[in-house]
Parts: structure tokens; C-alpha cells; sequence
């Protein structure tokens, strides 16, 4: 483990702009610098990295982060090897006397990775040269309107049907690589090891540097399982790994669009037929790590699923893995086919034209979806039903990162149930509407600080990451237990703190990675970074306006607590630490410090 004071000091001796500078070309533009965006095709320069936070952002596809972020996403390395690099830059050693045995560890991790690539890569070109020696594999991808070109772009091949196939080219089929590998299995019992695919089409799995990281295998004819995926290796993870992104990448980024389907062979038949933008998920769900490469590289992202029951279910998971990550300008759409075709039979049928046509003509836009969805189980046509759709919207709603997507979804919710859109966010908050009686209450579950006023706590930790020398502003009261949101407010003020000199935001985000707070931070940022004003110096008007806030927040808290406490004491009493605790609340919003 890398300490944080090390990776703090580093940061403060890297610059972005000369980090960033050496990979891609940055001209200066006004406070910051501007180049087009390394991770996704365009025209107009979009990618702005800041000088003073030590930050960048694209605003075309949503890429942002730190200079150990830019590292670990340009050079596809983990963050240990990021870190080492940068340090090797400015002249920095890792400490040894914290970090020996780690970095020892973690060189040996990188060299066996690069050797379970190179025996991923053997078996690859073995399976490969098999296709040749094989009419019945060659007879399957024939059937499938494959030809040779698209066999060679997908490294297709074949795992002829014996027990131990890779023994012809690995010398030692007792090597461990080979069980790390995947490759594989060892029978419980006798300990007797046989290759996992056997008698199976072979589809090469590959990371984004186009190394091969595992095989997905489909059986000639009958036999189970009819698909046959690479176990999790320290190479492979199907949640993060989408199948043919390597080959797709430069016509997605042509075309500014990318098509996920669910299996490799609708991939290949696809590019088979012109439609060289489909990418696969592995044997899972999609998850919000597929929803971020997505959105990385193409503004257009398209799901196709079949019309059953199964292609429903996987498409609201893929819609609810994919509102933490939502950015406006990202289009997600939804695709289903009738359901006896899967793009694979439909575009052998019908052609790629009318495949195209259809996508584009007959997809949903992931905003109909949602609302489709959430009204297609509650009756609209009684208060009860109108009721049951906050419900159901709310928790899905607060997850929607995309300010102005966000808005105009909740709009047309509100819309359907029948009342104007403050009257659903207070609906959704488990809110009355305030009368016009004088003070305005706020009042919670009791016992629940989930839901004090979110947008205020998370436009607060919004300035705090983007100017972490405001901490000093922050006052929070410390009898009150804090979650969610509160809490990892609190605790980036406590971290600021507890500096000496402030962090900037580069150190501040990398202070949280691998906690609990690193995703709600990070869509934090990305909802804020929609605004390029955010990349401008604050003004003092900024400043007052989070002094404001956190008073706002503070003697919102009191309240709150003031409530819980005397429920508590009209249903059970107090104890005298509380009731000594009330005192002190009500002197304080009687008095509030100044």
C-alpha cells in the first residue's frame, strides 16, 4: 500500500500540464489549456485541464481525474505502476522502508500478468491455426456468413475436441500459468488437470492494449454450456471487460456511436454485415464500469436485447447500473427485437440496412424507457397509483447524475402524477408542503439524517473538491451521526483540516480512493464539470454563497436533531445527556455563532 503522504507530496510535485503535455499537445486557453480529447474523436477541442486544481476534464465525453487518473487511463496501467512512473519523472523514490516489500510484490504481480499474457497469446495462435485443421468449425463460422477476413480481424479459431490440447504447445502442462489462466481445470480428487475449452468456436477476449486476456468458447453443436467464458483471472473481469471494444474502437470513434449486444457471435456477425460498432458483455449484467468505458468512447450508445422476458430484465439492469454515470449530452437507447431474432439472425435476414433503420427508428431513448417502465406497473388513473410512481421514482431519481436529463425526467413524472415538480421533490423527500404559517419546518424520519436537503449537501461538497481551502468555513455539529452524503462532506472538511497547507482537488480526490465516498465524489464532479465555469477561479460571491450554505446546513442539522429529540421526549423522555443536549441546541439557534 502506497501512503497517502506520499502520494500527496507527489502530487505536489507534478504538474498536470506538463504530465498531460508530454502525451498530448495542450494550448493555453484563458486560466487553462485546452487539446482534443485523447479518449474519444473530435473536431473542436473539448478536453480542459486546470493549472490551479491540477485537474482535468473533457466536457465532451465526461473523461476527468487527476494526473495519476490521466497515467492509469492513457497507458492502461494500475495505479501502483501510475504512481511509479510519475515519481520516476520528478525524481522521487518510494519509500522503502514502507513500501519494499509492496513494490517487490507488485512487480512480481505485473511480471506474472505480462507471462499469463504471453501464454494467452500461444494458446490464442494455437486455437487459431486449429480453425484451419477443422471443416467442422470452418463449416460453423461458413454457416454464419463469416468469411475469412472477419475470422482473421477476431483471432477465430478452434479447441479441437481432446482432453489436453495445450500440452502439444506448452512444454510443461503442469505450469501453474496455465490453471491462472484460465486455461485449465483441475479434476477435485485425482488433481488431474484437462484443458477448459474443448471441442468449442474460440473467441479471444481482449483488453484495451489489445493483449489477449481470456476466451469466450461456443460448443459445435449439441452440448452444455452452449457459451463457455474464461473464469476470473488476475487478467480478466468480466464486469469491466466488453468484447470487441479493441476491434470496434476506431469505427465507434468514427461514427461517435457504440452498439452493445449480448453475445460475441452477435459481435462478429455484425461486423460481418457493416456494423463494425458492436461491443458484448461477458456472461453478466452490464455494469456502471461498462457504462463509463461506454460513454468514454462514443456520445451514442445503443443496447440491443432480445423481446423475452430475460432481454427486459437485463435492459432495466443495464438502465439502473447506468444513472450514477449519466452525463447530458450521452444518449443511451434501448433497443428489443422481436423475439424470435437476436441481431445475429435479424441482420442475416434482413440485412444491415434495415438493422440500422431499425436501431435507429425503433430504439427508446433511456428517458421513455424509464418513465415507460415505472408506469407500466401502477394505475395513473387513481391518487393510490400516482402515489406508488413516486415511490418507485424516487430512489432511482436520486441516482441521476445528468443535471439537466435529471430534470427533465423528474418534469414529466411529476407530470403523470398529476403535480407540479416542487411538490414532487418534496413528495419524494417524505415532505409536506410548507404553509404559509411563518418559519417553514423541516422535519425527517426520526432517527434518519439520510435525506436533510441532498442538493444542498452535495453542492457543498461540490465547492469543497473544487476549492478544498474553504474548509475552514465548515462547522458541523459533532453530537450528530452523519451518513451518505453528510458524511463524506464532513469528512473531506476533517481531511482538508487536519493539513497544513491545503490540499488541492487533485490530492483531495485521491484521498479518496478505494473508500466508500470515491463514487459519490466522483459523480459529484461529473455532474458539476457539466458547467465549464466551474474551471474559472471562485469569486468571492462563491465563497459567501458556501459560507451561506453551510449556515443553511447547520441550523438545518439543528433542527432536525431539535425534533428527534423532543419526539423522544413526548413519547419516552430524555436522558439527562440529552436533555443537557437540547439546551444546548436551542441556545445555539437562539444565538447562532457568528
Amino acid at each position: 500500500m502506497i501512503p497517502q503522504d506520499f502520494v500527496d507530496q507527489l502530487l505536489s510535485r507534478v504538474d498536470i500540464v506538463d504530465v498531460i503535455d508530454r502525451y498530448v499537445p495542450l494550448k493555453k486557453g484563458g486560466q487553462n489549456y485546452l487539446a482534443c480529447c485523447p479518449f474519444h474523436k473530435e473536431k473542436s477541442p473539448s478536453f480542459t485541464v486546470s493549472q490551479s486544481k491540477q485537474f482535468y476534464h473533457c466536457f465532451g465525453c465526461g473523461a476527468h481525474g487527476t494526473a495519476i487518473g490521466f497515467i492509469i487511463e492513457y497507458q492502461g496501467v494500475g495505479f501502483v505502476d501510475a504512481i511509479k512512473l510519475l515519481a520516476e519523472a520528478v525524481g522521487m523514490q518510494l519509500p522503502e522502508h514502507q513500501f519494499g516489500v509492496a513494490e517487490q510484490t507488485n512487480r512480481e504481480i505485473k511480471e506474472r500478468k505480462l507471462s499469463l499474457e504471453q501464454i494467452l497469446l500461444a494458446a490464442a495462435a494455437y486455437y487459431k491455426s486449429q480453425l484451419k485443421l477443422s471443416p467442422d468449425a470452418i463449416h460453423y463460422f461458413k454457416q454464419r456468413g463469416l468469411n475469412g477476413e472477419i475470422a482473421a480481424r477476431f483471432g477465430l479459431g478452434y479447441a479441437p475436441d481432446e482432453w489436453q490440447n495445450l500440452a502439444a504447445i506448452i512444454p510443461d502442462y503442469q505450469d501453474d500459468r496455465l490453471l491462472d489462466a484460465g486455461l485449465v481445470i483441475v479434476k477435485e480428487g485425482t488433481g488431474q488437470r484437462y484443458d477448459r475449452f474443448r471441442g468449442r468456436a474460440m473467441f479471444p477476449i481482449r483488453n484495451q492494449r489489445g493483449a489477449v486476456i481470456g476466451f469466450g468458447g461456443r460448443v459445435l453443436g449439441q452440448g452444455e454450456p452452449k457459451y463457455l467464458n474464461s473464469p476470473e483471472t488476475p487478467l480478466f473481469e468480466k464486469s469491466r471487460e466488453l468484447y470487441g471494444l479493441y476491434e470496434a474502437r476506431q469505427v465507434i470513434r468514427e461514427k461517435n456511436r457504440v452498439l452493445v449486444v449480448e453475445g460475441y457471435m452477435d459481435v462478429v456477425a455484425l461486423a460481418q454485415f457493416g456494423i463494425a460498432y458492436a461491443v458484448a458483455t461477458l456472461g453478466t449484467a452490464t455494469t456502471g464500469e461498462h457504462i463509463k468505458k461506454l460513454i468514454r468512447h462514443a456520445d451514442q450508445v445503443y443496447f440491443c436485447f432480445d423481446g423475452d422476458k430475460a432481454g427486459q430484465k437485463a435492459a432495466w439492469r443495464a438502465l439502473e447500473n447506468s444513472l450514477s454515470h449519466l452525463a447530458d449530452g450521452k444518449t443511451l437507447n434501448f433497443l428489443f427485437l422481436p423475439q424470435e431474432h437476436d441481431p445475429d439472425s435479424y441482420i442475416r435476414e434482413f440485412g444491415s440496412a434495415a438493422f440500422e433503420k431499425c436501431l435507429e427508428e425503433d430504439s427508446l431513448p433511456l428517458s421513455v424507457y424509464f418513465t415507460r417502465e415505472l408506469c407500466r406497473e401502477v394505475d395513473l388513473s387513481t391518487p393510490e397509483g400516482k402515489a406508488d410512481l413516486i415511490r418507485r421514482a424516487a430512489p432511482l431519481l436520486a441516482q441521476i447524475v445528468a443535471p439537466a436529463l435529471g430534470f427533465i425526467i423528474k418534469k414529466r413524472l411529476a407530470e403523470l402524477a398529476g403535480v407540479d415538480i416542487d411538490e414532487f421533490d418534496m413528495l419524494m423527500m417524505g415532505q409536506k408542503k410548507p404553509g404559509n404559517k411563518g418559519r417553514r419546518e423541516y422535519r425527517l424520519p426520526d432517527l434518519s439524517y439520510r435525506q436533510v436537503n441532498t442538493s444542498i449537501v452535495r453542492r457543498l461538497i461540490k465547492w469543497l473538491l473544487m476549492n478544498p481551502q474553504w474548509a475552514s468555513d465548515v462547522r458541523l455539529p459533532d453530537s450528530l451521526p452523519l451518513s451518505d452524503e453528510l458524511a463524506c462532506f464532513a469528512m473531506l472538511a476533517e481531511s482538508v483540516q487536519g493539513h497544513n497547507q491545503p490540499p488541492n482537488t487533485a490530492q483531495l480526490m485521491e484521498s479518496l480512493r478505494g473508500t466508500p465516498y470515491e463514487a459519490l465524489a466522483d459523480s459529484v464532479l461529473q455532474q458539476a464539470m457539466q458547467d465549464p465555469d466551474e474551471f474559472a477561479d471562485p469569486s468571492e460571491e462563491d465563497r459567501q454563497q458556501f459560507q451561506d450554505g453551510n449556515a443553511k446546513l447547520s441550523k438545518l442539522l439543528h433542527l432536525t436533531q431539535v425534533e428527534r429529540l423532543k419526539q423522544k421526549d413526548r413519547s419516552e423522555g430524555l436522558a439527562p445527556e440529552e436533555i443537557r443536549l437540547l439546551g444546548e441546541l436551542l441556545k445555539e439557534l437562539s444565538f447562532p455563532a457568528t
